[in-house]
């Protein structure tokens, strides 16, 4: 749960006025408009229908949702929507199935992801995860919790002050927004409160824990269709 408002959390803290923050989201439901959003965010929800008007966009506060279906073609359209939104931020939401072949797909550059999982059921697995993409370079955070109810609305809705209590931790938003050159697209699949994944992927690197020792310190997305 909540990975889908995390993404969008990560959207609303690259926004800059001229410069809107664009959620991708990947099987996700068509978004609407909110009464209330700023011209930039405006003007990329036009271009978007512009270049993909088989796809459903939609100005929300400072940011740009943007579904596109989970098919065949849903790495074409990716990529395709991508270079609108020029030098500011793009989180992509996948399903958990998608990161794998997201990340071997090529024109689609991630810098850093954010995964959400639930440590107390699958630390070893997320460990796995979080190892593979280390090897890759990437960076990678790991969202314990979901975020609290409201911000998670005020994410949804484009309007989440980067540094609101209620919001993705510090560290986390620095990490990731700190890696991504600002053309480059970052992915947001998992949502909890932050752990350390370098440090999971180290430990399980060790590989001879004793008995009773746990190897990782994280686990793989949860399964919802919402990075």
């Amino acid at each position: 749960m909540g990975a889908r408002a995390a993404a969008a959390a990560l959207a609303c803290a690259g926004s800059e006025p001229d410069r809107p923050g664009m959620l991708i989201d990947v099987g996700g439901r068509a978004p609407r408009p909110t009464l209330l959003a700023s011209s930039g965010a405006r003007e990329l929800e036009e271009r978007l229908a512009i270049h993909l008007p088989q796809l459903r966009a939609a100005s929300r506060g400072q940011t740009c949702h943007l579904a596109v279906p989970d098919d065949d073609a849903c790495f074409d359209r990716v990529r395709a929507a991508l270079p609108l939104v020029r030098d500011a931020v793009a989180a992509i939401h996948l399903p958990p199935e998608l990161l794998q072949p997201t990340l071997d797909e090529p024109g689609i550059d991630l810098a850093a992801v954010l995964l959400r999982a639930d440590l107390t059921a699958d630390r070893s697995l997320a460990a796995i995860v979080a190892r593979d993409l280390l090897d890759r370079g990437l960076a990678v955070r790991v969202l314990k919790r979901p975020l609290a109810w409201i911000a998670a609305r005020r994410a949804l809705f484009g309007v989440l002050p980067s540094d609101a209590p209620s919001g993705l931790p510090e560290r986390i938003r620095r990490l990731m927004l700190d890696q991504i050159p600002m053309e480059h697209a970052c992915y947001a699949g998992s949502d909890d409160e932050e752990t350390d994944p370098e440090g999971a992927a180290q430990q399980q690197r060790r590989g001879d824990a004793g008995p009773g020792q746990r190897r990782g310190l994280h686990r793989h997305p949860q399964r919802e269709a919402g990075r």
